[in-house]
């Protein structure tokens, strides 16, 4: 018996790019939930998973656009070999 909960992607889940560095932006839901879900994936496969919950995929997508802009890009990316010396946030 599989326990996984089902998974539904969002049509809004995409990569964005700013200043040559590119990263996935996954935002999805279990099947029996409303919320939604944002994670970002960079090109080390780092995740950033948002602690909250998002009403709608267009407002996670939102929260992301606007860190992008606030804090840049890079603030989204880690290390290269995935392992934090304590200083990516």
């Amino acid at each position: 018996m599989n326990d996984e909960p089902k998974l539904v992607e969002s049509p809004l889940s995409q990569a964005i790019s700013s200043g040559g560095r590119t990263v996935k932006v996954e935002i999805y839901r279990a099947e029996d939930e409303p919320s939604w879900v944002l994670e970002v994936v960079d090109e080390y496969g780092n995740s950033t998973v948002w602690d909250d919950t998002f009403p709608t995929d267009s407002e996670a997508l939102t929260e992301v656009k606007k860190t992008i802009l606030a804090d840049g890009i890079a603030s989204l990316i880690g290390p290269e070999d995935g392992k934090s010396k304590g200083d990516w946030k």
